[in-house]
């Protein structure tokens, strides 16, 4: 595929104009979750205070995602996420303002965290269905596959000067550097060319009326069984292999005897992992089922042969492509959700999918953390490969009869092109010209015992008695019993067969 191809989305005006502001706000994004780290963790000295405030910010997306999926579908998108853009900016100077003062301490900034957790939650679904509408439906797949690369680099470049700032003057800095990038993004809402924008290419389905609320999306997605399973695996994937921070941490601490420079290795191995998986997705023609199910089957298998690495290097050879292909399962999920959904439900669909990113992480962490402890790191790595491959198997079947048997019948017909066809005609002419004469051979050689013939019948072998000659006239003269030879030009094959040019069955190709 052309290199252009890697940044089709781009060709679309709005989508540059989104892309950069997304860019800048996830730099600050990220250096704001190592301030908030590195806060709470010089206050208390305490890493479980730290993912304390990790989890107040995951709360809020479990209880009000659907609430803003329902909002994204039922209120104009703009003003709902300028709204959230200055919410944003505000709790975010909030948190300057508390590390530079000290005022509310710890309890502060958990609240602050929860505030900003509830935001983002309601903020999630509207942003989602906003920004697919700045690229037409054949560019959506790149277009969420670029947007997996602004997020992973973005995290890259904002974790890495988060930590030289807060090393130089401390997290309030980083604060306001997030505050601030926000206001890149409600530039961005205003320089969108709203005629230019994508809305409503997939109308509502025929005599179904949207009444905008919750239940009703619940009730489509019930209806919806090919989505149900993409959510199903992705939970599974999520929560068994995607946690690799737990299992990073307890890998390095453990077995690999790295230590916190050997998980701080790999996690920058896992980044750049995540980054080549978005060039991977965004080169993609098509993300469809087929690439979710390889996508799974490889992390799986990969997550079985991470648990068995002897050293660092290997391990995090083996990360590498595992986070690649955590992007290509994310991007492929997002993807399918809106495409194969009705444009009236986007909201709603990506809020599911919003919740179930959040329950595998909620699920997942704390699972993967106390088999690590309980059973080993190794174990827990190959433990968790071996469920979520048979997880992937299953949603694949799954998802072959949902869609009337697309992988068998890709199969059926491969095996039926003319590539394959041509080979397995030459061999069966080859083994009829080696099995042919060896039968032959068998059926000359063995005897032949007269069938049983019931009582009364005659025998058709029986040499017949010639007809007594009438007196007084000379019986006629009887042959000598010499076989008939055939002419050279019909030889008869040794069991009387009729002959048969040679050439005539079992030629190549006929």
């Amino acid at each position: 595929m052309a290199f252009g191809a890697t940044f089709a989305a781009l060709r679309h005006r709005n989508y540059r104009i989104w892309a950069v502001a997304g860019f800048v706000s996830v730099i600050g994004t990220w250096m704001q979750v190592l301030g908030v780290n590195w806060y709470v963790l010089a206050r208390t000295g305490s890493a479980t205070s730290m993912g304390f405030a990790i989890l107040l910010q995951a709360i809020p997306t479990l209880l009000l995602s659907v609430w803003g999926g329902a909002l994204a579908d039922r209120l104009p998108a703009k003003p709902l996420l300028i709204g959230a853009q200055g919410a944003h900016a505000a709790l975010a100077a909030s948190l300057a303002f508390v590390a530079l003062t000290g005022t509310g301490g710890l309890p502060a900034i958990y609240a602050i965290s929860l505030a900003a957790g509830a935001v983002s939650a309601i903020e999630g679904p509207v942003m989602g269905r906003w920004s697919s509408t700045l690229v037409d439906r054949e560019s959506l797949g790149n277009a969420l596959a670029l947007g997996s690369l602004t997020n992973s680099a973005g995290r890259i470049l904002g974790m890495s000067a988060g930590a030289v700032v807060v090393a130089a003057v401390g997290p309030a800095l980083l604060f306001v550097i997030n505050a601030v990038s926000f206001v890149a993004v409600v530039a961005a809402l205003f320089l969108v060319r709203e005629r230019e924008r994508h809305v409503g290419e997939q109308p509502a389905e025929p005599g179904r009326t949207d009444d905008g609320g919750i239940r009703a999306g619940f009730r489509y997605l019930l209806g919806q069984p090919v989505v149900l399973v993409a959510l199903a695996l992705s939970f599974v994937l999520g929560s068994l292999g995607r946690n690799y921070q737990v299992t990073m941490a307890a890998m390095s601490d453990g077995p690999l005897g790295g230590g916190a420079g050997g998980y701080g290795f790999l996690s920058t191995v896992f980044a750049v992992g995540t980054v080549l998986g978005a060039l991977v997705a965004a080169r993609s023609r098509s993300l469809g089922y087929g690439v979710l199910i390889g996508a799974g089957l490889l992390a799986s298998g990969l997550q079985i042969v991470a648990g068995l690495a002897p050293g660092t290097l290997s391990f995090a050879a083996v990360i590498l492509p595992i986070a690649a292909a955590a992007v290509i399962i994310d991007t492929t999920v997002g993807t399918r959700a809106q495409l194969d959904t009705d444009y009236l439900m986007r909201g709603r669909v990506l809020a599911a999918l919003a919740v179930t990113g959040s329950v595998s992480s909620a699920v997942g962490a704390p699972l993967l953390g106390w088999l690590s402890e309980h059973v080993g790191p190794r174990q827990t790595l190959v433990l968790a490969g071996v469920v979520a491959a048979v997880g992937t198997l299953a949603a694949g079947a799954a998802l072959d009869g949902l869609r009337g048997r697309v992988l068998r019948g890709r199969v059926a017909g491969a095996l039926a092109g003319p590539a394959v066809r041509r080979p397995m005609r030459r061999v069966a002419w080859t083994a009829a010209r080696v099995v042919r004469p060896a039968s032959t051979l068998a059926r000359a050689v063995r005897p032949v015992f007269p069938a049983p013939r019931p009582a009364g019948a005659v025998s058709s072998t029986r040499r017949p008695v010639p007809p007594r000659p009438a007196a007084g006239r000379p019986a006629p003269a009887q042959p000598s019993h010499v076989p008939h030879r055939p002419s050279s030009a019909h030889q008869a094959s040794p069991l009387g067969e009729p002959a048969v040019p040679a050439g005539a069955l079992g030629r190549p190709g006929s």
